[in-house]
């Protein structure tokens, strides 16, 4: 077959993926609508919510100063005011933009944000305005305001996240790039299809092949990309680090596509980094990214271990009844010991003596050894030793980890400075040696009762993914990464999903 043949058929292969991706992208809904929806649906929450705080500071300030005759009437007088101002500081604050509900922390952020704004042009308002206000009623409704507003956002984030979960409210998307990077954004996005995205094909730099590694479908050469985007009007192009366009062909590709009902993102070379590490700042039209250093160090700060000390003490003594009921269930059940102690590996590649509630039968250790190559076919991972379906769990076992009650006495660990709330999992000495040098970075900080792999499917991660998010959180620590782990934790726990 000669070069010219070659050509042709990668021609027509391409117009065949085109033709099948067309009928596609026309069965997703319209991304314009979709947002114009969302839009209008946080708005009508929004007011729903601020009625209801002025209805709830209304009954505090009576109940707490007695009857005023005339607050109601006080109350209609600067209800659009009220009203008009806080949704005029929302929208300045950019809390209505659709693009971040899917994720929520900078959308909740805005509204806060937000929440400071109104209150000071409602009262400016109101004092140049001349109008008579209880200052108790302004406190109250400025206190339940936005935790209401809150619950909207959370409300309508969870429902977009679990409809698009589903399979509802999809967005197409076109990456354009190698092979290589469209691969590797595309298994990420399957794995998090809360996202709402399908790559549905790709641009390639020569669109030579016909689909990639993970069947997607080539659809042509960039040179091509402004006529496929005109063809097939995708919701999305997302364009890979392996994308060759430079930067003057990018700015003309965005340029005709002004009028498109189309979204752009651009995926930086730089990933599993956090926002707030990175800083954009254009230099003689050149957007210059400037990147913190990782912040493995920042995670041994004092204030992280204050709080650790303060809550596993906190922790450990609200939790005392429960921990003895635990503990009295376990001795009844078959006589054992009520605390399994183990060696695991924590920071640096110390060892300390881990505590967890007993949920194996006394012998369990002896039997690990023939049950390692089951777990293996049983999860495919190698390192961490995950059973589903472990014979060697009591039955009080079994509740204990599907709620994860049996990591309690792990507290005391914390109290005692071997482990944090929040860190890596604390590996064994048989995982731990078998480390590469990127999953020895885990153990640059105290590992965790918690951490950002437990909360992302726990047990039913793969070892690369445990890795991943791992490292993840030792380089981007934060302390309000932190209380947000916490949080999702105890979501997680309730869920019990991953747990065994």
């Amino acid at each position: 077959m000669s070069l010219s043949d070659d050509a042709l058929r990668v021609r027509r292969s391409a117009g065949a993926a085109r033709a099948d991706v067309r009928r596609t992208l026309e069965g997703i809904g319209s991304l314009t609508r979709l947002r114009r929806q969302s839009i209008l649906l946080m708005v009508v929450l929004d007011v729903f919510a601020i009625i209801l705080a002025m209805g709830g500071a209304y009954l505090v300030r009576q109940a707490a100063l007695g009857a005023a005759g005339d607050l109601s009437e006080h109350i209609f007088d600067s209800a659009a005011v009220i009203a008009l101002g806080w949704l005029l500081a929302i929208t300045l604050f950019n809390g209505y933009d659709p693009r971040l509900v899917p994720s929520g922390t900078e959308l909740f952020r805005n509204l806060l944000h937000a929440t400071l704004a109104a209150a000071g042009i409602i009262g400016t308002v109101v004092y140049l305005a001349d109008i008579e206000l209880s200052r108790a009623f302004f406190l109250a409704f400025f206190l339940l305001g936005p935790p209401l507003l809150l619950l909207d956002r959370v409300l309508i984030r969870r429902t977009l996240n679990s409809a698009r979960t589903r399979g509802r409210f999809r967005q197409g998307v076109i990456a354009v790039g190698s092979l290589a990077h469209v691969d590797g954004i595309a298994r990420t996005i399957h794995r998090e299809r809360w996202l709402g995205y399908d790559i549905v094909g790709a641009v390639t730099p020569t669109g030579s092949a016909s689909t990639s590694e993970l069947g997607i479908p080539v659809l042509g050469p960039e040179q091509d990309l402004l006529r496929i985007a005109e063809d097939l009007r995708p919701g999305i192009l997302l364009f890979t680090a392996g994308a060759t366009a430079s930067a003057e062909e990018f700015r003309r590709t965005a340029w005709k596509l002004e009028h498109e009902d189309v979204s752009v993102i651009v995926v930086p070379g730089l990933t599993e980094i956090s926002a707030d590490r990175l800083r954009m700042r254009p230099v003689a039209g050149l957007p210059l990214v400037h990147m913190d250093l990782p912040r493995a160090r920042a995670a041994l700060k004092w204030t992280k271990r204050l709080f650790d000390i303060v809550a596993s003490a906190v922790l450990l003594a609200v939790l005392s009844p429960v921990l003895a009921m635990i503990a009295v269930r376990i001795r009844l059940h078959d006589g054992g010991p009520v605390v399994f102690r183990q060696d695991r590996v924590g920071r640096e590649g110390h060892h300390f003596e881990f505590l967890k509630f007993r949920t194996m039968v006394t012998d369990a250790e002896a039997v690990l050894v023939e049950m390692t190559e089951r777990a293996v076919q049983d999860r495919g991972n190698a390192v961490m030793f995950k059973m589903r379906e472990d014979p060697r769990i009591t039955r009080p076992g079994r509740f204990l980890r599907r709620y994860s009650l049996d990591e309690l006495p792990q507290l005391w660990n914390v109290l005692r400075g071997d482990m944090s709330l929040v860190g890596p999992r604390p590996a064994l000495p048989r995982e731990a040696s078998a480390y590469d040098e990127d999953a020895r970075r885990r153990l640059s900080v105290r590992p965790g009762i918690t951490g950002l792999w437990q909360v992302s499917g726990r047990s039913d991660l793969a070892w690369e993914d445990t890795v991943r998010l791992d490292l993840y959180y030792v380089d981007n620590w934060s302390f309000i990464q932190d209380l947000q782990i916490l949080l999702r934790t105890v979501r997680a726990v309730l869920a019990s999903s991953g747990a065994y």
